[in-house]
């Protein structure tokens, strides 16, 4: 039994209860990200490797695989428009004839595999998948690597998990410690990549997943230092003199970077409605994309390839105007209706270009704060706003940076740009395609109400109960005759049956009566026909008895003491259930003013207001 209060008011006893719901099977599951996470680390640079060299090859005409930008030097524009293209067409080729789910960026379908496919990513997927990335941005395409690494370090999860016996949350957790892996290995940000992990792919936060996701991430960020280096990827010199106006500027800059990141999504989807009504397979498709890339190449070079070298000249401050107008309306459009066309690249890299230019542009009006201080908040921005991961955006911008100085206008631009995105439109870049699919994805996090109620707060107590040796003649009978506006009587359909002691013997349902009855076993005791029952207790939440419902395909429990299992003290039902949700309505939609300011009211001074008698005299 629990305490009572000061008022005498019980005290519910829910020492039973924890926090998060963990078990040993969760050092298990951390143990197996480890040599996962080296995969994903090695494929990482692997894919980094394979990028440079047929960058090298097609552009420069060189064995080295060292990255290097496409547009870094005056080309032949015919190399310049045909490279694209081919590209396109053997990612094409590779799709239709090796698998499709290599089209695309690569995190819908890392997205679509955990929700729909019970994490299982076919082995093909993890082989074509970086190949097919590698030609794309390595012959010009205006993508990043990451979106094929996470993909490709969580194929990797995946078919590991696969060998062994495990859950379909545990094969999830291992695809998302690959994917995690190989993020932290493309650009240093275990961080980021650990919040991405729960802000987009683990939908859920619990032990269980954190913990092996965060061992994964930590492995790869030691297993990169020495085979990719350890250092900061885009150096920012100088301090910052962030000022109250700066703070609010980065609003402003915000809102415009929620706006751009809308543009840039809405490009996406509809060069992605316009390739659908080429009256051409879907395989010629990245070709296409490919002339639209070539195309953007010969006005702007610069806007080929990851672009690493001119995200870092934007938030070095050493980018020139020209370039950044070039790049911010050159790399947007060529970015958005290529990927449209369904090649193989990612997001992240041109989401660090594009809004990296912006805020280039925005330095030219907005005061000086610090080298590349607003390419950093525009950067942030658009990256929160396309993926609605405004924290990962946040700590990516620092994490790529080091600026940690600049952890409070991040914070508000993010922020902003997150809620201009999420108000004007309904789903992002990476959850559009996947409800293109006809599948609903919501990415709201909340407590489960049914996990802050009780049985005993919406249990029934006045519970129609049977003795063993009652039969069932008599006790359907005692049915029929049940007052019919008791509206609990007439919905009650499983009975507790006590022994002669009046314990729980088990419990009968009104079917079973009926059908017995019907066979003619009519003078037959209860006690033949009792089944063991599933029981709950006043101090279960109703999530537990949701799950134990459905578990085992029934809609109603008998309620018993924790202490005294066989003393029957009412019923819970399905619908009860429904009481939390209903809580959880009432909060969201009810309104009501808790507090009132009392207002002084005016009121004359009657005691000298001069009365008809006085006036007169």
């Amino acid at each position: 039994m629990g305490e009572q209060t000061a008022s005498g008011k019980q005290i519910r006893d829910v020492g039973h209860l924890a926090d998060f719901t963990a078990t040993p099977r969760m050092l298990y599951i951390a143990a197996l990200a480890v040599p996962i996470a080296a995969l994903g680390t090695g494929a990482a640079w692997a894919l980094s490797r394979l990028i440079g060299l047929i960058t090298n090859l097609v552009f420069y005409q060189r064995i080295d695989t060292k990255l290097v930008a496409p547009g870094a030097i005056h080309h032949n524009p015919l190399l310049v428009l045909g490279a694209p293209i081919v590209g396109g067409l053997i990612v094409g080729v590779m799709a239709r004839y090796g698998s499709e789910k290599i089209r695309g960026h690569g995190m819908p379908e890392a997205i679509e595999a955990i929700l729909l496919g019970g994490s299982k990513v076919q082995p093909r997927v993890a082989a074509l998948k970086p190949i097919s990335a590698a030609v794309s941005i390595g012959t010009g395409g205006p993508f990043g690597a990451e979106g094929p690494i996470i993909m490709t370090g969580g194929a990797l999860g995946s078919l590991l998990a696969q060998f062994l016996h495990l859950t379909a949350d545990e094969r999830k957790t291992l695809l998302v410690a690959g994917a995690t892996a190989g993020m932290t290995a493309t650009f240093n940000t275990p961080f980021a990549a650990l919040l991405l992990a729960v802000e987009l792919l683990l939908f859920e936060w619990r032990p269980r997943s954190f913990i092996p996701v965060a061992a994964a991430v930590s492995v790869a960020a030691l297993l990169r230092a020495p085979i990719m280096g350890h250092g900061v990827l885009f150096p920012s010199p100088g301090t910052l003199h962030v000022t109250p106006l700066a703070c609010l500027l980065c609003v402003v800059s915000g809102i415009a970077s929620g706006l751009l990141a809308i543009v840039a999504t809405t490009l996406v989807y509809a060069s992605e409605d316009g390739f659908r009504r080429l009256p051409v397979h879907w395989m010629w498709w990245p070709a296409i994309g490919g002339v639209i890339i070539g195309v953007g190449g010969l006005f702007v070079p610069q806007a080929l390839g990851v672009g690493y070298d001119v995200i870092g000249a934007e938030l070095d401050g050493s980018i020139g105007l020209g370039l950044v107008v070039g790049i911010l309306v050159v790399k947007t459009l060529i970015w958005s209706l290529s990927l449209g066309s369904g090649t193989s690249g990612g997001v992240l890299a041109p989401m660090f270009m594009i809004g990296g230019a912006l805020g280039a542009l925005e330095s030219h009006v907005f005061p000086t704060v610090g080298h590349g201080f607003w390419a950093l908040i525009a950067l942030a921005g658009v990256l929160g706003g396309v993926m609605r991961s405004p924290l990962t955006g946040v700590v990516f911008a620092i994490e790529l940076t080091h600026r940690f100085d600049a952890l409070l206008p991040l914070i508000i631009g993010a922020s902003t740009a997150y809620a201009v995105s999420v108000l004007l439109l309904k789903r992002s870049v990476l959850t559009e395609k996947i409800a293109r699919r006809g599948y609903h994805l919501s990415r709201e996090y909340d407590v489960d109400p049914l996990e802050i109620l009780f049985v005993s707060e919406v249990m029934r107590t006045d519970v129609h109960t049977f003795r063993e040796e009652v039969t069932t003649g008599s006790a359907l009978s005692g049915l029929s005759g049940y007052n019919p506006d008791d509206r609990g009587s007439r919905h009650q359909r499983l009975y507790p049956v006590q022994d002669a002691e009046g314990h729980l013997a088990g419990v009968v349902t009104r079917s079973a009566l009926e059908m017995a009855v019907h066979t003619g076993s009519v003078d037959v005791p209860l006690s033949e026909f009792v089944i063991p029952p599933l029981v709950a207790h006043p101090d279960d939440t109703l999530r537990h008895i949701a799950m134990v419902m459905a578990d085992n395909d029934i809609d109603r429990m008998p309620v018993v003491d924790r202490d005294a299992p066989d003393t029957i003290l009412g019923m819970v039902t399905l619908t009860m259930l429904l009481a939390g949700r209903v809580r959880d309505l009432s909060e969201a939609r009810d309104t009501e003013r808790v507090f009132r300011i009392p207002l002084p009211t005016w009121r004359p001074d009657r005691r000298h207001t001069p009365t008809p008698d006085t006036a007169a005299a």
